[in-house]
């Protein structure tokens, strides 16, 4: 089993920033995809960013030019950098990672940690 446990996540002003992270623990092997996946209230869970292996990137547009994805595979984490947030970013920010094992791909999800950003 993997487990992800996500950090950082707090009540910032319009304009601000935050820093989130996600470490991975336990039975880790082949976790090619990490990324950040947020929900706002009565809405769907949605893609933020991603990264596969070291330097494949996606990012939603909406964070695109604001947000960075980082990731230190000797360590087992990835990074959230959120600049310039805006109130539309409030929501709850999940930790997803992918491993496969002879050819099946297993999901793995975080707690969430809430971020709320103030107008």
């Amino acid at each position: 089993q993997v487990q992800l446990v996500e950090s950082g996540g707090g009540l910032v002003q319009a304009g601000g920033s935050l820093r989130l992270s996600c470490a991975a623990s336990g039975s880790i092997f082949n976790m090619h995809t990490m990324g950040w996946y947020r929900q706002a209230p009565g809405k769907q869970r949605e893609l933020v960013a991603s990264i596969i292996g070291e330097s494949s990137i996606n990012y939603a547009g909406s964070v695109k030019g604001r947000f960075t994805i980082s990731r230190d595979s000797a360590q087992n984490t990835v990074y959230l950098q959120m600049n310039s947030l805006k109130p539309e970013d409030t929501g709850g920010y999940y930790c997803k990672a992918q491993s496969t094992v002879w050819g099946i791909t297993y999901d793995y999800w975080g707690q969430g940690t809430q971020v709320t950003v103030s107008s």
